[in-house]
């Protein structure tokens, strides 16, 4: 039978896994787990394709893979083996045949990430794991005005954790939303790419300037001077989540 190029949109729980890309020293990652069971699945060695290769500890509601298979099970067939044998933190929610020329990393469009942060008063007991905890409110309209000036197509060198980067690191974020709701405060990022722990450094930036430790004006600064070391903390991994690939 020919291989057909198979669509996935998976949803993970990333507390206990070193990452999305597959590593040769662990089996802990969540390709290498998905990998595995379509490998079973075919009875030979399985590539999946990410849109994206989040961090260890980060989450995702909505990423997009996709592999080639010579199964002849429906979608639905595909779906319902695949969850049947991976861990439960790790489901397939759709499986769709694509076209020959679908590739979940190189013909995405936008991504959208969001941050959650906790500011409550009393311990997020069951939400722990998906939040940063925030001793007190950052002081959202400085965040605000800050967001603004990240906003557009910059070299975003100094918001990028790999200081070998060969490739540009030129990146367009359209969108940085900040917002309360209750006791959560939600940071939401949409843009045509991210950089490695990227939107965690951005986080981490725009919180110092919610504490007023740095001014909304010296983003500005901060995107010239292209240095890592003059930008912000990077925020905890947990608080992280991919919410949506675009084609």
């Amino acid at each position: 039978m020919a291989k057909r190029n198979v669509k996935f949109i998976i949803s993970y729980d990333g507390t206990r896994y070193q990452g999305w890309e597959h590593q040769p020293d662990t089996e802990w990652t969540v390709q290498g787990k998905i990998e595995s069971v379509l490998s079973k699945l075919e009875g030979r060695d399985v590539e999946v394709i990410g849109a994206g290769r989040t961090d260890a500890g980060v989450h995702a509601k909505k990423m997009v893979a996709n592999a080639f298979l010579e199964t002849d099970l429906s979608e639905t067939g595909i779906m319902d083996y695949v969850n049947r044998y991976l861990p439960e933190d790790i489901a397939v929610n759709e499986v769709r045949f694509a076209s020959e020329r679908f590739h979940s990393r190189y013909k995405a469009v936008g991504k959208t990430y969001r941050y959650t942060c906790y500011i409550g008063k009393s311990k997020p007991v069951f939400d722990r794991k998906y939040v940063y905890v925030l001793d007190k409110c950052p002081d959202v309209n400085a965040m605000e005005k800050a967001a603004k000036l990240l906003m557009g197509e910059h070299d975003f060198a100094s918001f990028c954790a790999n200081p070998r980067m060969k490739k540009s690191t030129v990146r367009l974020v359209d969108k940085i939303d900040i917002s309360v709701k209750g006791e959560y405060l939600y940071l939401t990022f949409h843009g045509t790419g991210f950089l490695q722990h990227m939107v965690r450094i951005l986080t981490g930036t725009l919180l110092e300037v919610g504490y007023h430790e740095r001014t909304p004006e010296s983003m500005t600064e901060l995107i010239n001077a292209k240095d890592r070391r003059l930008a912000g903390v990077t925020a905890p991994a947990q608080g992280l989540c991919l919410m949506e690939v675009e084609y």
